[in-house]
């Protein structure tokens, strides 16, 4: 061990000795402040050990020489010093450096411990982004500062996120489909557009008051997709009606009514490319989840026709189906233009439509607003809404069969996707003051998606993989498994029982390449 090494090691030692004899003697501390002070102290201490783990490495380095990656021996020229943001703070690295002129140099340790092209360490880099995708990078910054006491850029945030989100297609391109077992027999596709707040490439003119129309800011439309699979669930017309109306939360009968069912392996995902290029990517998917284990295959949307064409035409072994939510709003719009917001006739008029919709009488409805909206005591503004809902039903109309889609126990609501569209896009770009250029907006979407699909912690497994190819063109370090390493340790010592759980400690096959 090289001196430098033992200075780290012993300034270790004592300092944990003082922190043992601190909570010895804090008999008339209180629980916060001790808390408080082990972790200032435990970060000093981490980043000592950083630093240690760093001179190590560099001291058992060879320095005679190394081959580059076109088979050019080099020379060892010199020590090469980079600066490591861990999250205990800043450490440094001295490495060896090799070097050959008109040729180049390398440093070799950099690909044994897979340092990335910055000089971030990937746990801060994971941190702040997994905060950065909920909250403004503003917020995920001021709690870094708060919590370790380092000053981080927003703008290097904003870079981490750029970075990091490059390889989420190929992610999910080369993820496996989900075991046909675990899998419902309904195979459903769901798709929706949301507007962000987009940077004005030409500033708007200046405005005291806006007028009619006028917006400070433009939109540009996402398309939010999601897949899933879920198992069959008939019920009747009424079941629908009582559920929507809150008559099952009435009923004593209901208490022992079965659970409902729950989608399996959901995963969403939003773009600003395009409708035709997120439709394009969700038939990708589709053919991944597809096979004999799927009986139905369905598709749910809005009215939006641009949208159902596109699904159609993207997914045309799909039925589909308008979503009933969006219908039923029609009714409700019809419905407040007669009756006032607590007139309980309001209430009874959209519940017995709603139960014709579901029954299979859509046809019979639209001829009965269309017959209302030209009945002499029906106002402007009543006849337009009429004309507009039953105009909507008539297009509608080969989706909308519910009666029948109930029947077989098929969803009829897009509530995954109106989520995924809270969740994804609105929670998040469209806070308030939020403004975005296309590709901030479209990487951190990317982000949002891992970490709502549940895939964060797989996700950056890989994305350091493909970094580490992209940097070295060599295989990942292959490390010791934890558990390994663990029960190693524990054979000297037979007489301790001990419980380990490492949840990411499985080794992991090579990633496909990008």
């Amino acid at each position: 061990m090289s001196s430098n090494s033992s200075n780290i090691v012993q300034d270790i030692r004592q300092e944990f000795e003082s922190l043992v004899s601190y909570v010895e003697k804090a008999n008339d501390e209180i629980a916060d402040r001790v808390e408080r002070q082990l972790f200032e102290r435990l970060l000093g201490m981490g980043q000592q050990l950083m630093q240690l783990f760093f001179v190590i490495r560099g001291a058992e380095s060879l320095r005679t020489t190394d081959t580059d990656q076109n088979g050019n021996e080099l020379p060892y020229y010199g020590e090469r010093k980079r600066d490591y943001f861990s999250l205990f703070g800043k450490v440094s690295c001295e490495r060896p450096y090799f070097y050959q002129a008109g040729i180049g140099g390398t440093t070799p340790l950099d690909a044994q411990l897979s340092l990335g092209a910055d000089c971030y360490s990937d746990l801060v880099r994971e941190m702040l982004e997994y905060v950065g995708v909920d909250v403004p990078y503003e917020k995920a910054q001021g709690l870094f500062a708060h919590m370790f006491g380092q000053s981080i850029s927003k703008n290097t945030i904003q870079g981490m996120v750029t970075e990091d989100a490059q390889d989420v297609v190929a992610y999910y391109e080369q993820k496996p489909a989900p075991k046909p077992e675990k899998e419902g027999r309904i195979l459903v596709v769901q798709a929706d557009g949301k507007g962000v707040p987009m940077v004005r490439e030409t500033p708007a003119p200046a405005k005291v008051r806006l007028g009619k129309g006028d917006k400070r800011t433009k939109k540009k439309e996402s398309i939010v997709t999601a897949i899933y699979t879920i198992e069959p669930k008939p019920r009747t017309p009424e079941d629908v009606v009582a559920s929507i109306f809150h008559k099952d939360e009435q009923s004593a009968s209901q208490k022992g009514r079965a659970a409902p069912v729950q989608p399996q392996h959901k995963q969403v995902w939003a773009t600003l490319a395009g409708k035709d290029t997120a439709l394009q990517r969700l038939a990708g998917q589709v053919a991944v989840r597809d096979g004999t284990h799927i009986e139905h295959r369905l598709a749910l949307t809005d009215g939006a026709e641009a949208l159902q064409v596109r699904v159609k035409e993207h997914c045309p072994d799909f039925t589909l189906i308008l979503d009933f939510i969006h219908a039923n709003e029609y009714l409700w719009k019809v419905g407040n233009c007669f009756y006032s917001e607590k007139d309980p006739h309001r209430a009874e008029w959209v519940e017995a439509r709603t139960l014709q919709i579901l029954s299979g009488k859509t046809e019979q409805l639209i001829a009965e607003l269309h017959t209302l909206a030209q009945a002499p005591d029906t106002n402007k503004t009543q006849q337009e809404q009429l004309e507009k809902t039953a105009n909507y039903f008539e297009r509608n109309l080969a989706y909308m069969d519910y009666r029948s889609y109930l029947a077989r126990g098929w969803p009829i609501a897009s509530g995954v996707i109106e989520g995924a569209c809270r969740h994804i896009v609105k929670d998040r770009l469209e806070l308030s003051g939020m403004r975005w250029t296309q590709a901030g907006a479209e990487n951190l979407l990317r982000l949002r998606s891992v970490a709502i699909n549940g895939d964060w912690d797989d996700y950056h497994q890989f994305r350091k993989y493909q970094r580490h190819q992209r940097l070295y063109h060599l295989p990942f370090p292959q490390q010791p498994i934890a558990e390994d390493i663990a029960l190693t340790s524990l054979s000297t010592k037979p007489t301790q029982t001990f419980h380990f759980n490492f949840t990411s400690a499985q080794s992991s096959p090579e990633p496909l390449a990008a």
